[in-house]
């Protein structure tokens, strides 16, 4: 595949460089627009991929640019100049903020915060597979979604979008508006919901304050995201059904700003019982004061079972929650009706991780940072391969999580142990990567550039981060393959079992090797990021602030990289020390293993010899006992046993001898007489005579009457017998 697309630096470099890339450039350098203000900040992502192409959204065109990734790289310059434009029929009237591919490939969801519209993805064909044979530009249908529900509230907002994750269904796609209520939409009834989830009470809502906000969103009791699950059996008790059928849905966690996390199974194909029932909130484990914080803006939950939730705040902090069957606790009992709601999962926080979204510089003489009071929304994603790899992107950068325990969890709780705490040893011992890859707001005098588009290319050259910032300047980023997951092997590929393991690499795969004590101690906590500066033209920052800044970059370089790879290099020269050491040892061993060798075979010359002299003897010995034990029993007067035994043998077979004798001698007898006729028989024949059909039919004729008149004869001669006897 490297060889198809090129080296892995190649591409990367090439596509910055690509025509689309460069006119978007140009025509945001020529308006450079300014963000509106009092305007909330928004999180883009116009950039999505698939099967190799990225496709970005141009607002001033409202149509999708296709870029094939499989011609960057090669010896063919055109690959940078080619590209397909997907225009919409019916153009979006509102701002699309975001774009989501369906789980079926075939529909782009064109997402922004007053309305909905589903963008129909032409078909492919051709040499490279481009839509509609390579045209440049190609018409595609759209489906506006909830259009009038949308023009008739105006105070209405969309706050989250997905597609519901079902691949054999028809696409539908489903809505959390500001209202507190989630409506699940059919692309062939787009204007009506099928379904309709409300998150509170209708009377609540109709409470609002002057500037159209309930007093529900004000208490932060409002929905701000939702997410699904991987398709579950849903418990019998939540059912609330006796039968034994196995129903099977996805969970739906709903997140509320206030931290709170709400659980419902939702199957477009099946509707029994208390599906779809709303569970919460979710107990969270340990219990905090705050609540784990009061300003929640994202939830995801990872493709794994049991589930895995990744809670984000503005202020930067990821909560990663186990979801878990709940146990059964008396003051639950005690404030619900409800024996059922003892049972609703639990929350397990297994671990917090705060995200550097500002860097932290120093203040003057002091080497403490800065603490700084920066905060913004976070937006998570999942990586397209990797299902313990996410992504997240905020107003100030991009960061990448990987959580490394999610094996070893799953190994945990399918084990039959009833100790629960080495749980928590698990969490001390091994904790999540966090890569600080993009940094948007190096100063904290600058205003951060926001990233229009990002998106994770992992099917080719390994897994890259493309990143899109508000400028379109693309910035491509290898990122850590240690949690990224081994290429599968191939059909073709047995596992030889009878194969010997060397034992080197048995030391080198154990748990506790040496490149492993090596990785955790090179390990960083911290990094440093690519830097970006926003596109303002203001005069230059002040020199305070780019030497916090360099003295920052510098403390990182000295702390994460030279004093852990100082680390390192002792721990290795130590290593080889010991090593030596041993070998030396071992050298000595190997002496002695092969002076011991040479006088073994000495040894074991001798020993052949000595055999082959006393087998010798033992043979003259055997001889000597034969004729000792012969002539023993030759000098006894009574016959032995063996010996009247082999005496009537041999009578028998003499009489045997005689009468065979005299079988042969009339066998011989028999020939002579056949042999005295055969040479009699040996005689001319007499010519046979011919008689011509007259004479034969004369012949048979005197035949027949004689033969009649002897019948006669004897006919009388038995009837004068009968009367002579009589």
């Amino acid at each position: 595949m490297a060889a198809e697309w090129g080296p892995a630096e190649q591409w990367r470099a090439a596509l910055p460089q690509h025509a689309v890339l460069s006119r978007l450039r140009e025509r945001a350098a020529a308006a450079a627009p300014s963000p509106p203000a009092g305007r909330p900040p928004l999180i883009r992502n116009l950039l999505f991929g698939l099967d190799g192409d990225l496709f970005l959204w141009d607002a001033e065109r409202s149509a999708l640019h296709t870029i094939g990734l499989r011609r960057l790289g090669g010896p063919d310059p055109a690959g940078l100049s080619r590209y397909q434009t997907l225009i919409c029929i019916n153009p979006p009237l509102f701002e699309v903020y975001q774009t989501l591919l369906s789980p079926t490939q075939h529909h782009v969801a064109l997402i922004g915060t007053k309305g909905l519209m589903v963008l129909e993805l032409p078909k492919r064909w051709g040499k490279n597979s481009e839509f509609e044979g390579g045209k440049s530009t190609v018409n595609c249908s759209t489906i506006p979604i909830a259009e009038r529900f949308f023009t008739s509230s105006t105070s209405l907002t969309l706050k989250h979008a997905a597609w519901y994750p079902c691949e054999t269904l028809e696409p539908h796609i489903v809505l959390l508006t500001s209202d507190n209520t989630i409506r699940f939409y059919s692309l062939k009834v787009p204007q009506t919901p099928i379904k309709v989830i409300a998150l509170s009470d209708t009377e609540e809502e109709t409470l609002t304050i002057k500037k159209g906000r309930a007093y529900t969103a004000s208490l932060g009791e409002t929905a701000v995201a939702f997410d699904f699950g991987p398709l579950v059996p849903v418990p019998k008790n939540i059912l609330g059904q006796r039968g034994s059928e196995e129903v099977l849905a996805y969970p739906l966690y709903i997140l509320y700003e206030n931290g709170e996390t709400f659980l419902t199974y939702i199957s477009l194909l099946q509707s029994t019982g208390n599906l779809g029932k709303l569970l919460g909130p979710l107990p969270m484990h340990p219990a905090a004061e705050d609540n784990y914080g009061y300003d929640a803006c994202a939830v995801l939950c990872l493709p794994c079972v049991p589930n895995i939730l990744v809670i984000a705040t503005e202020s930067g902090m990821l909560y990663h929650c186990v979801v878990l069957d709940g146990e059964e606790d008396d003051e639950q009992s005690e404030k619900s009706w409800d024996p059922r709601s003892d049972l609703i999962p639990s929350l397990y926080v297994f671990e917090c991780v705060e995200l550097e979204l500002a860097l932290k510089l120093a203040s003057g003489d002091e080497e403490e940072p800065l603490e700084s009071d920066f905060s913004c929304p976070i937006k998570l994603h999942r990586d397209p391969k990797c299902p313990s790899r996410y992504h997240c992107t905020h107003e100030a950068g991009v960061h990448s999580v990987g959580l490394t325990w999610i094996n070893k969890l799953h190994k945990f709780l399918g084990s039959d142990e009833e100790d629960k705490d080495s749980l928590q040893e698990l969490g001390a011992e091994q904790k999540c990567f966090v890569e600080h890859i993009l940094c948007t707001k190096p100063l904290p005098c600058r205003q951060p550039a926001p990233i229009r588009g990002f998106w994770i290319v992992s099917d080719i050259l390994g897994p890259t981060m493309i990143c899109i910032t508000n400028t379109y300047e693309c910035i491509t980023r290898p990122l850590l393959s240690t949690v990224h997951p081994a290429s599968p092997p191939l059909l073709c590929t047995r596992e030889d079992k009878d194969v010997a393991v060397s034992p080197l690499r048995i030391l080198a795969e154990s748990q506790h090797s040496f490149e492993k004590h090596i990785q955790s101690i090179l390990q960083r906590s911290s990094a440093n990021p690519l830097l970006l500066k926003s596109a303002d033209k203001d005069a230059a920052p002040p020199p305070e602030e780019c030497l916090q800044l360099l003295s920052r970059a510098t403390q990182v370089f000295r702390e994460e990289y030279i004093l852990k790879q100082d680390l390192a290099k002792e721990e290795i020269q130590q290593r080889v020390k010991l090593l030596w050491g041993q070998k030396k040892k071992q050298l000595e061993d190997l002496n002695y293993c092969r002076e011991e060798r040479k006088s073994l075979r000495e040894m074991a010359e001798r020993l052949a010899d000595k055999y082959e002299e006393a087998k010798e003897k033992q043979e003259d010995i055997m001889n000597r006992m034969k004729k000792v034990l012969r002539s023993f029993h030759s000098q006894l007067p009574v016959l032995s046993d063996s010996e009247k035994d082999m005496k009537k043998e041999l009578q028998t077979i003499h009489d045997q001898l005689q009468h065979l004798s005299n079988a042969i001698r009339q066998v011989k007898m028999k020939k002579e007489y056949q042999q005295k006729k055969m040479e009699k028989g040996t005689s001319p024949r007499k010519p046979s005579i011919t008689l011509s059909a007259y004479q034969s039919k004369c012949i048979q004729t005197v035949l027949k009457e004689e033969g009649e008149h002897i019948r006669e004869m004897v006919k009388q001669i038995n009837d004068i017998r009968s009367h002579v006897n009589f």
